[in-house]
């Protein structure tokens, strides 16, 4: 048996329900949800990060969302971070934590405890990697690294590698596990998630996506930002920009986009042996209650 304290990791691709699921698990076993979206962290991204609602929490409470302003800088090392310090509170409460979300690497950043870092990030060296377009920071990086894995359109993750390798840091990142972790994988078969794509795109846009980042925009959020955290606020951006003919033209682009990135994510977690995927189409809650109770002993 583990002597590390126990997490419950719920993962998937955009609009796979894995929210949903979540928020029924946590609240069955009287747990606590710490998310793991990197666009979820920032204030004012509701609708195009896919953020719950409050009234669909259920009273379960979530750690890691609302946590910075847009523009601020935040890491991977940022997130693991507070998602330590929520985990370990959840813990200390007597409550079960349960890390749920889609960022790969945020994920992983804890599950697997990433050792990372604490130098400080060297402002000007970023400010030289800004120029450059994300291909030409992706084939800096393999100039150093040839061998390295790493989504080539990741554009933050690219930059912070190059930083690292900059630093002297070793670009594969040391693991001390501080938890004993079901990971437990939300997932559909191809053509139902593209519909559910389609379909929670649409509701985000009748529920004022587009307005969303027009407030953002209003307020002082720069373009660069937007375009830095991808798919809805990228394309948006640009449609409001002029950057498209059409809104239907953007809108068809974006579904695109979307349904491109969700299946790197599950490429991303399908690399993980341990996660239990879960039929979503059959009885999710009481497979993965199942596990959960194996997992904890109940």
């Amino acid at each position: 048996m583990s002597e590390f304290p126990k997490l419950v990791a719920v993962v998937g691709t955009n609009a796979s329900g894995k929210s949903g699921l979540g928020v029924e698990l946590a609240s069955h076993y009287g747990g606590e949800i710490v998310s793991a979206d990197s666009r979820q962290v920032f204030r004012g991204l509701d609708l195009g990060s896919g953020k719950i609602a409050p009234e669909e929490t259920k009273g379960v409470p979530h750690h890691l969302i609302d946590v910075c302003d847009p523009g601020d800088f935040f890491s991977m090392h940022d997130f693991q971070r507070l998602a330590y310090a929520a985990i370990d509170g959840i813990l200390a409460r007597g409550r079960l934590p349960f890390l749920v979300g889609g960022t790969g690497l945020y994920v992983a950043s804890v599950t697997e405890g990433y050792v990372m870092s604490d130098a400080a990030p060297d402002l000007a060296y970023r400010e030289y990697l800004e120029t450059f377009e994300t291909p030409q920071l992706y084939e800096m990086l393999l100039r150093a690294v040839p061998d390295i894995e790493v989504e080539r359109n990741n554009r933050n993750r690219v930059m912070r590698l190059l930083e690292k390798l900059h630093a002297g840091d070793d670009h594969v990142p040391r693991s001390e596990p501080r938890y004993d972790c079901l990971k437990l994988g939300v997932t559909w078969d191809r053509e139902t998630l593209k519909a559910r794509i389609d379909e929670r795109l649409e509701r985000r846009l009748r529920a004022g996506m587009i307005e969303e980042v027009q407030g953002l925009l209003d307020a002082g959020v720069s373009r660069e930002f937007l375009y830095k955290l991808g798919l809805e606020y990228r394309f948006i951006a640009q449609y409001l920009a002029g950057e498209y003919a059409s809104r239907a033209e953007m809108l068809e682009q974006l579904g695109n986009a979307i349904k491109k990135f969700a299946k790197r994510q599950m490429t991303w977690f399908r690399r993980d042996g341990d996660i239990l995927w879960l039929d979503m189409s059959a009885d999710p809650v009481a497979r993965a209650c199942e596990a959960i109770d194996r997992f904890i002993g109940a």
